[in-house]
C-alpha cells in the first residue's frame, strides 16, 4: 500500500526542516509526500523547494492565490496517489514510525487511524501528551465531541472518494468535517502510541484567536453530520431545522459529559473491543 502524506504550508517554511526530517526517517518506505503552497507571503517556497530537491517522493504544488486552509487540503487528497493519506502540518513532525504502525490497521480493513498526539514546545520539545482512547464505532450520535479522534489521522483515499468530501467552506474545522464523514463509512482504528509532534507557536493556526472561529465551525460541521444522518432528535432534545447559532448545537450534546453517559460509552467501548465488533 503506498502512503501520501499530505503538507498544506503558508508561512511555515521556517519550520518545514524538522517536518521533512521526520517524513525522511519513517520506517515504511513506500510513500510521497505531496505539498502544496497557499500562495506564502514569506520566503517558503524558496526554502521548500531547495530542501526537497533532487528527491521525487516530494511533489510540490502551489496555489496561484491564497485559498485557505480547507480548499489547500481538499486540493492535497486530489492530487494524492497513494491508497492511504495522511496531513502533517509543516511545522509539525511525524515519529519514525507513524506511517507503518497506520498501514498495519489499513490492512485489517479500516478506514480511519488516529493516535496520541505529544504536544511540544517552539523548539518541538515534548511538553505533554494529549490523552485520548479508541471511540464507538457504528454510533449514529458521535460527533467527536469532546475531541477524541485528532493527530495522527490517517484515512481510505478511495473511501474519501464516496463520501461528499471536505466541505471547503468550513475554515479551520475542515478536519472535523473530514473526520466525521469517515467514521460514517466504517470502523475507526485508535492507535495507543504518540505518532504525531504538535508544535505549539504563537503563528500556528488553532493557537491563536481563531479559537471562537474554530469553535464555531466545528459547530455547524456537528449540525450537517446530524443532518447527514437523518437525525431528528438527540436525547429527547428536538434538532432545529437550520442553523442559527453554535451554543444551540453544543446543548444539544451536554448529556455526554455526564457520568451514565461516560459510563455506558466505555461499556460500549469494551464490548467491542472484546467480541471483535469494532
Amino acid at each position: 500500500m503506498k502512503f501520501s502524506i499530505l503538507i498544506a504550508n503558508y508561512n511555515n517554511g521556517k519550520y518545514f526542516k524538522e517536518c521533512y526530517d521526520s517524513v525522511m526517517a519513517q520506517e515504511y518506505r513506500n510513500w510521497e509526500a505531496v505539498i502544496l503552497d497557499d500562495a506564502s507571503t514569506d520566503d517558503s517556497v524558496s526554502i521548500i523547494k531547495n530542501i526537497i530537491k533532487g528527491d521525487s517522493r516530494f511533489r510540490f504544488f502551489e496555489n496561484p492565490a491564497n485559498s485557505g486552509v480547507g480548499i489547500t487540503k481538499s486540493k492535497l487528497i486530489e492530487l494524492a496517489e497513494g491508497d492511504v493519506c495522511g496531513f502533517v502540518d509543516p511545522d509539525d513532525a511525524i515519529t519514525p514510525t507513524a506511517v507503518s504502525s497506520s498501514i498495519k490497521n489499513f490492512r485489517k480493513k479500516v478506514v480511519l487511524t488516529y493516535s496520541v498526539f505529544m504536544s511540544c514546545d517552539e523548539n518541538l520539545k515534548p511538553l505533554a501528551p494529549f490523552k485520548t482512547r479508541q471511540v464507538k464505532n457504528n454510533d449514529s450520535f458521535f460527533f467527536n465531541y469532546p475531541i477524541q479522534i485528532a493527530h495522527f489521522v490517517c484515512f481510505d483515499r478511495k473511501i474519501y472518494l464516496q463520501t461528499e468530501k471536505m466541505n471547503t467552506t468550513m475554515r479551520i474545522a475542515e478536519d472535523q468535517d473530514l473526520y466525521l464523514k469517515m467514521y460514517e463509512k466504517g470502523k475507526v482504528k485508535f492507535i495507543n502510541e504518540v505518532n504525531y509532534l504538535y508544535r505549539l507557536h504563537s503563528g500556528g493556526i488553532s493557537q491563536n484567536d481563531n479559537k471562537p472561529q474554530s469553535y464555531e465551525y466545528f459547530a455547524k460541521v456537528i449540525f450537517l453530520a446530524m443532518k447527514r444522518r437523518n437525525l431528528k432528535k438527540i436525547n429527547g432534545r428536538i434538532i432545529p431545522d437550520e442553523y442559527t447559532r453554535s451554543q444551540d448545537i453544543y446543548d444539544l450534546l451536554e448529556y455526554q459529559h455526564s457520568i451514565p453517559y461516560r459510563i455506558k460509552k466505555k461499556i460500549g467501548i469494551f464490548t467491542q473491543q472484546i467480541f471483535g465488533s469494532w
